[in-house]
């Protein structure tokens, strides 16, 4: 708890920042925040974020490889998640990708949303990384983490 600032912490979690699991099946795995909650939201009484990022990253492409064969290792996994802030690190990166209108607030208790709106990110992660391979921006979110 911080009481230098008078219990008045900085927002700096904010959504598109792009920050790192450390806990769970995804520790590890990039992501972007898409919806804060910093004091809680029903029954987690935690301060807490939907994020959407990356399950399988792209693989790695060279200049003598066809459009075909860039296209099958372009392809991306997502995830769709609920995050206490404990178990999520921040980076100074951020990502501008709309990702509102695709995950809603009732991704965490129906599972249907959930699968849609992973698909959705999918799509828009997918075009993303298309328009990067052009012009080199954001790159390092696409690139697995070596630990």
């Amino acid at each position: 708890d911080s009481t230098m600032d008078g219990g008045k912490r900085s927002k700096f979690l904010k959504a598109g920042k792009v920050v790192i699991l450390l806990q769970g099946r995804q520790a590890g795995k990039k992501a972007v925040i898409v919806k804060n909650y910093d004091e809680g939201h029903g029954k987690r009484t935690y301060g807490h974020c939907i994020v959407a990022g990356i399950d399988r990253y792209p693989r790695k492409i060279t200049k003598s490889m066809g459009p075909k064969k860039v296209a099958k290792r372009s392809k991306i996994k997502t995830f769709v998640k609920l995050v206490n802030y404990n178990h999520i690190m921040p980076t100074r990166y951020g990502l501008d990708v709309d990702l509102k209108s695709a995950v809603t607030a009732d991704v965490a208790t129906n599972p249907t949303t959930k699968v849609e709106a992973r698909k959705k990110c999918k799509k828009l992660f997918e075009e993303r990384y298309a328009t990067l391979l052009k012009n080199g921006k954001s790159k390092w979110f696409y690139q697995k983490l070596r630990f």
